[in-house]
C-alpha cells in the first residue's frame, strides 16, 4: 500500500503541466561545476554550478540516474565524481601533506565505460567529450585550469558556444535508454502496479533520511541467505518492475529535499507527507496546512500573529475547516510515512492515510489535551518546542534537540497524527526533569497533563481539568496544591527574591513520598504565617493562606499522607502545583475579599 501511494504520487509530480520528478532513468543529484570542452575535446572553461547563499552549494540537476556504489567501482554516465571524471580527488587524511590524490582505478572504469558506450556516436558533443576522456591524465589536473574547489564534486560537461548539457543531448539519451535495458530480464506480475514487467534486481537508492547513509539506502533489498526464499535472489524475492520501482524511489528523494516543505526531522525519524486533491492548488494547500498545524510558523508582525492565532485557535477549538481556511477540502487524501534509518536499509515507523478532515480532527485533540489556564504559550508550540522540554534545561545554555532521546520524538508525532496515546515515556522523562533541573515550567505541564488527558478519554474516565480544579479531591492533586501555597507563603515571609524556595529542595520528595516532608513543611510554614500576620497591611494574606490550607488539610485525617506516589499521580501532583502557583490574580483577590468580609473586616 505504502509503495503504491508513492507510486500514484509519482504520477501526479510527474504530470506534463509540472514534471517535478525526473522521467524514468533520471535522477537530480547535486552538481557543482560544468567543464566546458572545444570541438576539439580540449578543456577550455569550468563553470560554477552553485547557490547564492553565504556558503555556496551544488545546485540539484537532472542527470542519468546513479550507479548504487555499496561495494566496488561502478562509474555514472557522462557525470560523476572528480575522482571519476578526472581520476583526482582530495586526500582522505586532511592532515597529509600531499595537494590531492590519485584515483586512478576508478578513472579507468569510467574512461572504459565511455569509450564502450560511445562508440561510432555521431553529435559533436559526445565526440568531444570522447576526445577528452581519452586525452586526460590525471598527472595533468595541477597544471590543468581546474582548481581545488572542483574536487570531490560532481561534475557535468557541455560544449562551448551550446545551451545544452552533453548528457542531454538527444543521441546521448538514446545510448542512455539502452543502457538501461537491464540484464536481469525476468518477467513478472508487479506487485505494485500489478502489470507485467521486468522485475528490478536492485532498487534505486534513497537519499536525504537523517542518520542514513550518504550513499543511500533502501527499503526493499535482500543481500542474505536468510531473506531469500525458494532459491529466489534480490530482487525475485519481492517482484517490482523496473518502473515502479524508479518512481517510488523518485518520490521519496523528492519528498527528503528540505526545499519541498515536505519533509520533518524528528530524532531518528524523518516524516514525509503529501496529499492528493483535485487541483495542485487544494493538494498544496493541504499540505500547507499539515506543517502549520505541525510547526506554526513566527509571525512577522502583529497583524499576522493575530491572524496565526485566530486560525490555531480555531483550530484547537475543533472548528469546521470551512471556518478556518474556505480553500481546503476535507476530503483531500492526504499520506504521512515516516522513516528511520537501519544501517543500509529504512524502517517504516508508521504510516498514515487518511483525508484532511482526519488531519484536522487530530490537531484539534491534540492542542485541546495540551490546553492549560494560564495558557503557557502566545503561539501554539510546534512539536519542536515540545520535545526540548524533555531535554535538560541549564542555565546559560539553550536546550538542544539533539539530546532528545530518538524514538520518543517519532512517536510523539505519531500520537499526535493517529489519536492514540501519548507515550508514557514521555511523562516519565518529564518527570526526572522536573526532579533534576527543577524548571517546571507551563509546557512541562501542559505536557504532563496531555499524556494524562488523553489517556483517560480514550478509556471513558474522567477528563483532566485545564484551569484549578477546586473540587478535584484526588490526594496527589491537592497535594499539589498544598505546595504550591506553601512556597508562596515561604516568598511572602521571606521575600520574593529568596535564593531558593521549597521546591528546588523539596519538590522531588513531595511529588514522590510526601509522608515523609510534608508535617515539616507545614510546620516551616507556620512560621512563616506567623511573620506574615505580624504585619498589619498582610494580615488578612495571612488569613487566606491559613483557609486554603485547612480546605486541603481536611481531606487528610490527622495530617496522614500518602507514603508513595505513582507516575501518574506524580503527574497529577505537578499539574495541582502549577494550576494554583499561577491560579489567575482576579481569583486570588475575590477569594481574600471573600475571607475578609466572613470575618467582619473591612
Amino acid at each position: 500500500m505504502i509503495l503504491s501511494a508513492l507510486n500514484q504520487y509519482y504520477e501526479r509530480l510527474n504530470d506534463a503541466d509540472q514534471s517535478k520528478v525526473p522521467a524514468f532513468g533520471y535522477s537530480e543529484e547535486k552538481v557543482g561545476y560544468v567543464l566546458v570542452l572545444s570541438d576539439e575535446g580540449e578543456l577550455i572553461d569550468v563553470v560554477p554550478n552553485l547557490t547564492d547563499e553565504k556558503k555556496p552549494k551544488p545546485k540539484l540537476m537532472n542527470v542519468p540516474r546513479p550507479e548504487k556504489r555499496t561495494s566496488g567501482v561502478k562509474p555514472n554516465f557522462l557525470w560523476d565524481k572528480t575522482a571519476y571524471v578526472l581520476g583526482v580527488a582530495l586526500p582522505k587524511d586532511k592532515k597529509s601533506e600531499e595537494a590531492l590524490e590519485l584515483s586512478l582505478p576508478t578513472f579507468e572504469a569510467f574512461r572504459d565505460l565511455h569509450i564502450s558506450a560511445l562508440n561510432n556516436v555521431e553529435d559533436i558533443g559526445l565526440k568531444a567529450f570522447l576526445l577528452f576522456i581519452k586525452d586526460w591524465e590525471p598527472a595533468n589536473f595541477e597544471t590543468s585550469i581546474l582548481s581545488l574547489d572542483v574536487l570531490d564534486t560532481n561534475v557535468v560537461f557541455q560544449l562551448d558556444g551550446t545551451q545544452q548539457y552533453i548528457h542531454e543531448l538527444a543521441e546521448a539519451k538514446e545510448i542512455w535508454s539502452r543502457i538501461l535495458q537491464p540484464e536481469h530480464t525476468k518477467q513478472s506480475i508487479c506487485l505494485i502496479t500489478g502489470k507485467q514487467g521486468t522485475v528490478s534486481r536492485l532498487h534505486p537508492a534513497i537519499k536525504g533520511v537523517s542518520g542514513g547513509q550518504s550513499s543511500g539506502v533502501s527499503i526493499v533489498s535482500f543481500n542474505k541467505d536468510s531473506f531469500e526464499s525458494f532459491g529466489k535472489e534480490q530482487g525475485d524475492n519481492a517482484p517490482v518492475s523496473e518502473q515502479a520501482a524508479f518512481a517510488y524511489t523518485a518520490v521519496l528523494n523528492y519528498l527528503l529535499r528540505r526545499e519541498n516543505n515536505q519533509v520533518v526531522s524528528l530524532g531518528d525519524t524523518s516524516v514525509v507527507f503529501w496529499a492528493l486533491a483535485e487541483s495542485e492548488a487544494k493538494a498544496q494547500g493541504a499540505e500547507a496546512f499539515f506543517m502549520k498545524g505541525f510547526n506554526p510558523p513566527k509571525p512577522n508582525d502583529e497583524s499576522e500573529a493575530m491572524a496565526l492565532n485566530s486560525e490555531l485557535e480555531k483550530l484547537a477549538k475543533g472548528r469546521p475547516l470551512s471556518e478556518i481556511s474556505p480553500d481546503l477540502d476535507p476530503d483531500t487524501q492526504f499520506f504521512i510515512l515516516g522513516l528511520a534509518p537501519n544501517a543500509s536499509r529504512l524502517s517504516i515507523r508508521f504510516w498514515l492515510q487518511t483525508d484532511l478532515a482526519h488531519i484536522q480532527n487530530r490537531f484539534a485533540e491534540h492542542f485541546q489535551d495540551l490546553a492549560l489556564n494560564p495558557l503557557p504559550w502566545k503561539t501554539a508550540p510546534s512539536v519542536w518546542r515540545l520535545l526540548l522540554q524533555l531535554v535538560p534545561h541549564r542555565e546559560g545554555k539553550k536546550p538542544k534537540l539533539d539530546d532528545v532521546p530518538a524514538h520518543l520524538a517519532g512517536e510523539l508525532l505519531r500520537s499526535i497524527v493517529t489519536g492514540q496515546r501519548y507515550p508514557r515515556a514521555i511523562l516519565a522523562q518529564l518527570l526526572s526533569r522536573f526532579r533534576v533541573d527543577g524548571d517546571i515550567n507551563g509546557l512541562r505541564v501542559a505536557m504532563v497533563k496531555a499524556v494524562l488527558q488523553r489517556e483517560h478519554r480514550l478509556i471513558g474516565k474522567e477528563e483532566i481539568s485545564m484551569s484549578l480544579d477546586e473540587g478535584n479531591t484526588h490526594p496527589a492533586y491537592i497535594l499539589g496544591r498544598l505546595f504550591a501555597l506553601l512556597e508562596s507563603i515561604q516568598r511572602e515571609a521571606l521575600g520574593r527574591d529568596i535564593n531558593a524556595t521549597i521546591k528546588d529542595k523539596y519538590f522531588s520528595t513531595a511529588s514522590t513520598v510526601p509522608y515523609s516532608v510534608f508535617p515539616r513543611l507545614l510546620s516551616g510554614s507556620n512560621n512563616h504565617l506567623s511573620k506574615i500576620g505580624k504585619d498589619a497591611d498582610r494580615k488578612n494574606l495571612s488569613h487566606y493562606f491559613e483557609n486554603e490550607i485547612s480546605k486541603i488539610l481536611i481531606h487528610f485525617k490527622d495530617a496522614r499522607f500518602p507514603k508513595h506516589f505513582s507516575i501518574e499521580e506524580q503527574g497529577r501532583f505537578s499539574i495541582g502545583y502549577y494550576q494554583q502557583k499561577f491560579k489567575p490574580a482576579k481569583d486570588k483577590q475575590t477569594e481574600t475579599v471573600d475571607i475578609i468580609d466572613s470575618q467582619g473586616a473591612k
